[in-house]
């Protein structure tokens, strides 16, 4: 029976874990919310330096990687082509990593960071209005997209060149656990990501759904109440349940393709019916601030925060050390599903692709969407701060929108466009999901395997949306993310380890399970000696 493949422990652990942590919020909302905020308090101020040295290890991590002999070791057979375009590739990547929450981010991240700087600079000032339009490209940046491509490494080594039709965490930590991962531990681990999920998802959902709602309010007058935004949870669940049901090359793929065009669409018309100097400038500029404080951003911090004499804020912990956060809860996920589309392509292809197509995706919505928002701040055609001290964050993400010419048609289509990003990543969540409970994966997880998931992925969040919850299971599910803060390093190390044996194992580096492209030295002619030469004219003769 097909329910053999379904590896019950770790399905009916996630869901007791989930329902776990879900019922007690519904049943004590204010206790509950305390109790997950001090927890996250005590994490992110204690042990914050882990999250920032995690994400500046794991980008050296695969820069070293990408440009070592392990970075040319190919995922499948030799001489096989990639089974994506790069084009459905990118888009795949980019929409199940990013989701709605770009749409929402990338437009009005700077408004914060221009009210409260980093480094302790003055708010509104010149200075703080080139760090705001730089700091959004940063968190979104080569780092995050390392964190989320550290979890393909094994795992893709372990499903396309050792054959092991398993796509699991504690599977890709074999070569570290050993047989450990069959048994406890290993549903542990497995339970751990999902949990993470289920509770990222809740993050994306917060998000994005009241967006959508603002959008359809400007289009249609209705109020943005709960049923409106049940309405619209539901609708995308109907979406991206069919495509998950589809499967990957018919429903996922299709769905990200269209995804990328509408987005790409909608960027170009800002970018040319807009300012269009002023955000291509300050972009460039941006990138630039980005490039030459890459380090400062990436390990800056306040050791001096908590002594009296020291002026300064909480920076750090409400930004990059959430942001590092919340990138590791998706990145299981994440590298689980770029590893499965990466079949035929090289290490060093995945990663490298992973990093530089997903930071120039990033770029070009802060660039593009933030600065356009920024421009209509400093120029007083519209106060985006005011306006959003009265109405909130996502009615003025909407109105920023109605800026621009046409504005109902852009409206409508950014609207659109964040019911199909939110859609493109819960389709591959509950993919992915399907894949974590199933003993193998032969081609696709099991149909209803699929669609239970992608409900699921909806049920949840639904019901404390309505409770007012749904803030504390993103916090729930960053608290619960902390033990994966080890688990990446253990996925490292099962990498190396596998990969480093299986060259080794051959003295050519050729072998049926590893196919490395190399270049040879040819080896160099011996100088023939004087009596040589003489024997060889004599046979001539």
């Amino acid at each position: 029976m097909k329910t053999k493949l379904i590896d019950w422990p770790t399905f009916i652990g996630a869901l007791f874990l989930l329902l776990a942590v879900t019922i007690p919020l519904v049943l004590f909302p204010e206790a509950g919310k305390k109790f997950v905020g001090d927890a996250n308090s005590f994490l992110t101020g204690n042990f914050g330096v882990l999250y920032m040295v995690m994400g500046l290890s794991v980008f050296a991590f695969l820069v070293y990687v990408a440009f070592s002999k392990n970075g040319q070791i190919k995922l499948g057979d030799e001489g096989e082509k990639p089974e994506f375009n790069t084009f459905s590739w990118a888009a795949m990547l980019f929409a199940a990593g990013i989701g709605s929450s770009i749409l929402y981010w990338g437009t009005i991240e700077w408004a914060f960071y221009y009210q409260g700087p980093p480094f302790g600079l003055t708010p509104e000032s010149k200075e703080a209005i080139r760090w705001a339009s730089a700091y959004g490209m940063f968190h979104w940046g080569p780092i995050a997209w390392a964190i989320y491509t550290l979890p393909a490494l094994p795992i893709a080594y372990f499903y396309y060149v050792r054959k092991k039709p398993v796509l699991k965490i504690s599977e890709a930590c074999r070569p570290v656990l050993g047989d450990r991962v069959d048994g406890l531990l290993g549903t542990v681990i497995d339970v751990l990501f999902m949990f993470g999920l289920l509770g990222g998802a809740g993050t994306t959902l917060a998000l994005g759904t009241p967006m959508i709602a603002q959008g359809v309010t400007d289009l249609t007058g209705l109020p943005a109440n709960l049923g409106l935004k049940a309405g619209i949870m539901l609708l995308c669940t109907i979406i991206f349940a069919i495509s998950a049901y589809s499967g990957l090359k018919r429903g996922i793929k299709i769905l990200s393709d269209i995804n990328l065009w509408l987005a790409l669409f909608i960027l170009a018309f800002m970018f040319i019916f807009g300012p269009t100097r002023f955000i291509s400038e300050t972009t460039v500029n941006g990138i630039g601030i980005m490039a030459d404080n890459f380090f400062k951003m990436a390990t800056w911090l306040e050791p001096f925060g908590n002594l009296n004499q020291f002026n300064e804020t909480d920076f750090p912990e409400s930004w990059t050390i959430f942001y590092w956060a919340w990138w590791l809860v998706y990145a299981p996920f994440v590298g689980l599903f770029v590893a499965r589309i990466s079949r035929g392509r090289t290490i060093r292809q995945m990663v490298l692709g992973t990093m530089i197509y997903g930071t120039i995706g990033c770029i070009l919505f802060f660039g593009i969407m933030g600065n356009f928002g920024l421009y209509l701040q400093l120029t007083g055609s519209f106060d985006v701060v005011g306006f959003m001290d009265a109405n909130g964050t996502p009615a003025t993400i909407i109105e920023i929108i109605n800026q621009l010419p046409l504005a109902k048609l852009m409206v409508l289509l950014f609207t659109i466009l964040a019911i199909i990003f939110l859609a493109t990543t819960f389709d591959s969540s509950s993919y992915i999901l399907a894949s974590v409970v199933q003993k193998n994966v032969e081609g696709e997880p099991l149909r209803w395997n699929r669609l239970f998931w992608a409900f699921s992925l909806c049920l949840m969040p639904l019901v404390l949306m309505f409770l007012g919850g749904l803030d504390t299971l993103q916090t729930a599910s960053i608290v619960g993310g902390f033990p994966l803060l080890f688990i990446m390093f253990l996925l490292a190390w099962s990498f190396i380890k596998a990969s480093n044996r299986d060259i080794r194992a051959s003295d050519d580096y050729e072998s049926p399970t590893i196919h490395i492209k190399r270049w040879k030295k040819r080896p160099k002619k011996r100088k023939r000696s004087a009596l040589e030469a003489l024997e060889d004219v004599k046979q001539k003769e």
